[in-house]
């Protein structure tokens, strides 16, 4: 009975009651949608790290994480890999040398790490070569040239590599793409001229768009007038394993794109056959072993095993790799409760508002409900309980907006392009699928059914303060 009269009196003023519902929907909808996006970039980011970067566990000698020294390798790694790739949770296993160097062009040279690979079983372990750049080689697909190079593109464009040139084939691209006709006459004067780095091509642009321009056509002019300097050489120069300084010229074999720049700008990839003959490493070794297992969850115990298995060498799983991805994946759910708890605390003085409006309203209902015999008990459950039906109302809303939103944007996505250099420099990709589990939403529930709760408590005791006798002769 308290319940169903708690239900009535909520539509007994619909205007106040669905104004309180919409303001906590929206609230609930902008957190909920808030905590998805963040949730997709999370996840996005995870995935990137196992696909493309560190894998799930990695071993290597335990001195050379401290000094990168080219003789701190691990010996025997053919035996190793063995043993480990006929380990059931194992997917697959893949070795890599490390040697620090430089990479240099005729007018760019920039510090780089170069990672001795056998791109057969890299495919097995990494998806990198998935993240080819179009147009730019084919991921070590001609055996016949040793010297080929796989690097990221933000060391592309740092060496020059990259270039940018209007042509007629771009402005045509461009108009296609929607470019307004007036803004392709005005850089349809560069055409024919090159530039060497994306800071002069910004430059010059600048020069004949306006600020609003630049903004909304700015991207797709510098992406489609993005040339790739076919069959680039640059060198690779090193100390070998006596400290003598040595390197070789490699020509690009693709330029692979991620969402990670630091990535790009600092990892060069050659065939391991080819840096392990320039630096005069023995065969049969490798600075670091990496696994792909496969299932993410096997990682501790995986990782345990293999230190006992395998006491001379350094064993770290993904958390130790990366201990930053670690803490935010562990701390997810606690921030985003805390979150949407901030959220609700904020709509809970709204609620407590309308609320005590309630009581001021029907202080003579309240006063003849007592007087005829309904104890401060009930009284203070039926209020209780108008506050949940409140919060509870707006919430569901909320929440099944919030839901069919991000059905929808998780299938296309969202794009932040105007802020991609600063997605890709955390190592976030710029454009984000929202995700969020079900089990979310159990939380949520649970947090606006205490807010409407910690609501009512005030507003109630109101109630239960009225004095029956003057309670009835109030107007």
């Amino acid at each position: 009975m308290i319940t169903k009269t708690a239900w009535k009196n909520v539509w007994r003023n619909k205007v106040r009651s669905l104004v309180v519902i919409a303001s906590v929907a929206v609230g609930i909808f902008a957190g909920v949608f808030a905590v998805g996006v963040m949730n997709g970039a999370i996840d996005q980011r995870a995935d990137d790290i196992f696909e493309n970067e560190i894998a799930h566990i990695q071993i290597n000698h335990k001195d050379f994480r401290s000094n990168n020294d080219l003789v701190c390798n691990i010996k025997n790694v053919n035996s190793i890999r063995d043993q480990i790739g006929a380990m059931e949770e194992v997917e697959s296993v893949c070795d890599r040398l490390f040697v620090a160097g430089m990479a240099n062009t005729a007018r760019k040279s920039v510090g780089v790490n170069i990672i001795g690979i056998d791109p057969r079983e890299e495919k097995y372990v990494f998806g990198l070569y998935k993240e080819l750049e179009p147009g730019t080689g084919d991921y070590f697909g001609d055996p016949e040239r040793e010297e080929l190079a796989y690097i990221g593109f933000d060391l592309a464009k740092n060496l020059n590599i990259i270039r940018y040139e209007i042509t007629d084939e771009v402005a045509d691209q461009l108009k296609t793409a929607g470019l307004p006709a007036e803004i392709s006459g005005g850089i349809r004067k560069f055409t024919g001229k090159r530039f060497d780095n994306e800071k002069s091509f910004k430059k010059a642009m600048r020069s004949v768009l306006t600020e609003d321009q630049e903004k909304e056509y700015g991207k797709l002019i510098l992406e489609t007038s993005q040339t790739f300097r076919e069959r680039a050489r640059f060198t690779l120069t090193f100390v070998d394993i006596n400290n003598h300084q040595t390197g070789g010229v490699f020509r690009v074999g693709g330029i692979y794109n991620i969402s990670n720049s630091m990535y790009e700008s600092s990892y060069v990839f050659v065939r391991d056959h080819v840096i392990r003959s320039l630096v005069e490493l023995p065969e049969n070794t490798a600075h670091k072993i990496i696994i792909r297992l496969k299932d993410v969850d096997d990682t501790k115990a995986v990782t345990m095993k293999l230190k006992s298995d395998f006491p001379e060498l350094e064993v770290l799983g993904w958390r130790e790799i990366q201990p930053d991805m670690a803490l935010m994946t562990d701390m997810a759910e606690v921030m985003y409760g805390f979150f949407m708890a901030l959220i609700l605390a904020a709509l809970a003085f709204g609620i407590v508002n309308t609320m005590l409006m309630v009581v001021l309203e029907r202080t003579k209902e309240l006063g003849m409900l007592t007087a005829i015999g309904m104890n401060r008990k009930k009284v203070f459950r039926m209020i209780m309980t108008e506050s949940v039906f409140l919060s509870l109302t707006g919430g569901m809303v909320g929440m099944l907006i919030s839901w069919i939103i991000i059905r929808i944007t998780s299938a296309r996505g969202i794009n932040f392009g105007s802020m991609q250099e600063g997605f890709e420099a955390m190592g976030f990709s710029s454009h984000i699928y929202p995700d969020i589990g079900i089990g979310f939403f159990f939380i949520v529930t649970v947090l606006i059914i205490v807010t409407g709760v910690l609501s009512s408590v005030y507003p109630a005791f109101k109630a239960l303060k009225l004095d029956p006798a003057e309670a009835l002769r109030t107007e």
